[in-house]
C-alpha cells in the first residue's frame, strides 16, 4: 500500500471515530430528556425504595406536641409534683398516718406550773413577800411543741396540727378544684350563647357580666360571710354555701373569654362548611366551637385555682369561711389573730399551713405558665 492509500485510509477512519462519539453522546442526553419527560408527567417522587427512610422517625400528634413542650419546661414539672405531693399529703395522707383524726385532742394533759409572789402585811405591821406556786393539771395538751408524739406539735385546743394540715388541705383543694370547674361551665354555656348568637342575646348577657366584673369581690364575700353566719349555717355546710358565693362571683371573666374567641372562630370557613352542611346550633356551639376555645379555658383555670385557695384561706383566716373545729389552711391561721402570744412563741400551729397555702399557689401558678407556653401555636421549639 503506498503513501497515498494510507493517507486515505486513515482520514476515511477518523470520520466515523467522530459520529460514533457523537452518536453516543446524542444518546444519552435524549436517554436524560425522555427520563426527565416521564418524571414530570407522572409526578414521580422518591419512594422509600430510592430514598430509605428512618425506621425510628415517628409523627407527633398535636397532644403529643403539647405535652412535649409542657414537661420541657423546669417549673412546669416542679408545679405538678407540688400539686401531686400535695394532693398525695391530703387525701393519702390521713390514711397512712392515722394516730390523730381531724376533731381528736390530745387528752392526756399536762401540769401547769405558776409561780406568784404575793406581799403579806405580819402582825407587827412589817410586810413579807410569799412565794405561791400553783400547779394546774391541765385537761388537754394543748400547744406542745414538736415530738415524735406530735410532728408539727398541737394548737390550742391540743389537736394535732400535723393531721389538721392534711384535712385542711383536703378542704382546700377540693373548694377550688369545684368552684373553677363550676365557673367554666356556667362561664362557657352563657359566653357561648353571647358569641354565637349575638344581638340582644349578647346584649344581655354582656350586661350581667359588667355588673359581676364591676362588684368588689372580696368585700361581697365579706358581706356573704357574715350573712352565713347571722342565718346560724352549721359548720359542716359553709363549705357548700362558700363555694357557691365563689362560683356565682368568679364566672363573668370565663364568660367573657369565650364570648371573645368564639366572636372570632364563628367567621372561620369550617363553621361555614357546618352552616352548609344543616349542623344543628347546640352542635355547632358544644361540637366546634368550645373545644378550639379549651386551650384558653385551660390555662385560665389553672391559674384561677390559685386565686381561688387564696379566697378561701381570706375568708376563713377572717372566720367566715370554714369554721372550728373543721379543719381547713385558712382556719388554722386564724388562731393568730385572737392570741398574739401565738403568734410570737408558737410559730409550729401556723407556719405550716401558712406555707402550704403558698406552695398550692405556686404550683397552680407553675402550671399555668407552662401550660400557656405549650399551647401557644407559635412556640415551635
Amino acid at each position: 500500500m503506498n503513501e497515498e492509500e494510507k493517507f486515505d485510509s486513515q482520514n476515511s477512519l477518523e470520520p466515523n471515530t467522530s459520529v460514533e462519539s457523537g452518536l453516543d453522546k446524542a444518546q444519552t442526553a435524549l436517554l436524560v430528556e425522555d427520563r426527565a419527560a416521564d418524571l414530570v408527567a407522572t409526578d414521580t417522587v422518591p419512594t422509600e425504595e430510592s430514598v430509605p427512610l428512618d425506621a425510628n422517625a415517628k409523627t407527633l400528634s398535636p397532644g403529643m406536641l403539647v405535652l412535649k413542650r409542657f414537661f420541657r419546661s423546669k417549673l412546669s414539672i416542679v408545679g405538678l409534683t407540688m400539686i401531686i405531693l400535695l394532693f398525695l399529703f391530703s387525701f393519702l395522707g390521713p390514711v397512712i398516718f392515722n394516730n390523730w383524726g381531724e376533731i381528736q385532742r390530745d387528752e392526756s394533759g399536762k401540769e401547769e406550773i405558776v409561780t406568784s409572789v404575793i406581799t403579806v402585811t405580819n402582825p407587827d405591821g412589817t410586810e413579807s413577800e410569799v412565794v405561791q406556786v400553783t400547779v394546774t393539771q391541765l385537761k388537754i395538751n394543748s400547744l406542745a411543741p414538736p415530738s415524735l408524739k406530735h410532728w408539727l406539735g398541737t394548737d390550742k385546743e391540743g389537736q394535732d396540727v400535723f393531721t389538721r394540715c392534711m384535712y385542711g388541705g383536703r378542704i382546700s383543694l377540693l373548694i377550688s378544684l369545684i368552684v373553677v370547674f363550676l365557673e367554666t361551665i356556667l362561664g362557657v354555656i352563657l359566653g357561648g350563647l353571647a358569641g354565637y348568637f349575638g344581638k340582644w342575646v349578647d346584649q344581655v348577657i354582656m350586661r350581667i357580666v359588667d355588673i359581676f366584673s364591676c362588684v368588689p369581690t372580696f368585700p361581697l364575700l365579706l358581706l356573704a360571710g357574715s350573712l352565713i353566719d347571722s342565718l346560724g349555717v352549721d359548720g359542716s355546710m359553709r363549705i357548700y354555701y362558700l363555694m357557691a358565693i365563689l362560683t356565682l362571683l368568679g364566672w363573668a371573666g370565663t364568660a367573657r373569654i369565650v364570648r371573645g374567641q368564639i366572636l372570632y372562630l364563628r367567621e372561620q370557613e369550617y363553621m361555614t362548611a357546618a352552616e352548609a352542611m344543616g349542623l344543628g346550633t347546640w352542635r355547632k356551639i358544644f361540637r366546634h366551637l368550645i373545644p378550639n376555645v379549651m386551650p384558653q379555658l385551660i390555662v385560665s383555670m389553672t391559674l384561677g385555682l390559685g386565686s381561688t385557695i387564696l379566697y378561701e384561706a381570706s375568708l376563713s383566716y377572717l372566720n367566715l369561711g370554714v369554721k372550728a373545729p373543721y379543719a381547713a389552711w385558712g382556719t388554722m391561721i386564724n388562731i393568730i389573730t385572737t392570741d398574739v402570744s401565738v403568734l410570737q412563741n408558737n410559730v409550729w400551729v401556723w407556719a405550716p399551713p401558712g406555707i402550704l397555702i403558698i406552695l398550692a399557689v405556686l404550683a397552680f401558678n407553675f402550671i399555668g405558665d407552662g401550660l400557656r407556653d405549650a399551647l401557644d401555636p407559635r412556640m415551635k421549639r
